[in-house]
């Protein structure tokens, strides 16, 4: 039986994983030595202790490692080795941070930290922060490293590359807990994807749910990799965002079951938020002139891939409908956005289906 996600184990970020290793590292540098479990706050004011993996020292450098358990969540990092290894700095540095091996290096504007700096996130370096000087009573002057071993390859499983992030994983957290399945990393992903693109100067985005409409949309337009937005299930997420942050022209692709899921009213296009009604497929059907026979087949079908081919078979063109109900939900979300918006259909050997747009955004 499938568990409820109420009785989901949590986990830990990456971020709470580095700010554990580095309060260890440090007292072990500075202090009584390495605390093993070694306790820190989160941001929330919760106290929680980690067991270290390993510790050490290297020349004038001490290092603890802790391995990160993301709970029930199917996270990428779950079971990675976060490291800190930390030294003195000079006088007046303060905490400077550096990125070890597997940890990423910011490469393009729009994110929370500029180009040329670790992609250790603001919170997580507050964390950092506040757990080394809990240690020396007040803000040191150290250098602290933080590596992932294995983090480039895991990376490759993110949207770390799509945001000009290289070399390795982003260390992550708001509040210092995963929560199984909330799909907040993502979202938080779609919506750095957007300031990236606007801190490019790029006028035209898409928002798509696949690989397939993705690869159909970016040569359609010419867009850059750094215009597409990998929108999976969540275009809720995307177009809210957009809203408050618009862009000239934003594109809105995805396969036929999605976008009419879309052209429904769901923000949320995954299969567990609901299912498309067959029977208003079929009523789209009926309006664009299908006979009894085939609006019957259609409301029976058991998805909308198949309802879209008996359509086709028929002759009736349920696909601009489709895409121009979805453009119409798209539209209410963005309603006061000063830009275009189109929605492209395509099928799963990425041919258009349908295409409505672009149309300007109205009240």
């Amino acid at each position: 039986m499938e568990r409820s996600h109420t009785s989901l184990r949590r986990g830990w970020t990456t971020g709470s994983c580095a700010t554990a290793a580095a309060r260890a590292a440090w007292g072990g540098l500075c202090g009584p030595g390495f605390p093993d479990p070694v306790t820190i706050t989160l941001p929330g004011g919760q106290h929680v202790a980690f067991a270290l993996a390993a510790h050490g020292y290297e020349g004038d450098s001490a290092w603890a490692e802790v391995v990160k358990d993301a709970g029930d969540d199917p996270d990428v990092t779950h079971g990675a080795h976060v490291r800190a290894t930390v030294r003195h700095a000079p006088p007046g540095s303060g905490v400077v941070f550096r990125a070890g091996e597997g940890v990423g290096t910011v490469t393009l504007p729009g994110l929370p930290l500029p180009p040329g700096e670790p992609a250790i996130n603001p919170v997580p370096r507050h964390m950092i922060r506040t757990a080394l000087s809990a240690v020396s009573g007040y803000e040191p002057d150290v250098e602290v490293t933080v590596s992932i071993p294995g983090g480039q390859d895991m990376a490759r499983h993110t949207l770390n590359g799509r945001l000009g992030i290289v070399g390795g994983l982003s260390v992550l957290g708001t509040t210092g807990i995963v929560v199984p399945f909330s799909c907040a990393a993502w979202i938080d992903s779609i919506h750095r994807g957007v300031d990236v693109a606007r801190a490019l100067g790029l006028r035209h985005v898409a928002g798509c749910t696949g690989d397939v409409s993705e690869r159909a949309t970016q040569a359609l337009y010419g867009l850059p990799p750094e215009a597409m937005l990998e929108m999976g299930d969540f275009a809720g997420g995307l177009l809210k965002y957009l809203r408050r942050h618009p862009v000239d022209h934003i594109t809105v692709a995805g396969g036929v079951a999605k976008m009419t899921k879309l052209a429904q009213g769901f923000l949320d296009l995954h299969s567990r938020r609901g299912q498309a009604d067959m029977g208003r497929v079929a009523d789209l059907a009926r309006a664009q002139g299908a006979t009894a026979g085939v609006v019957a087949d259609i409301a029976r079908s058991h998805s909308v891939a198949a309802a879209f081919a008996l359509a086709i078979e028929a002759g009736v063109p349920l696909g601009p409908v489709v895409a121009r109900a979805a453009w119409q939900t798209a539209c209410d979300v963005l309603a006061g956005a000063d830009c275009m918006l189109d929605v492209l259909l395509f099928d799963r050997a990425g041919q258009m289906v349908a295409r409505h747009g672009p149309h300007p955004v109205t009240r």
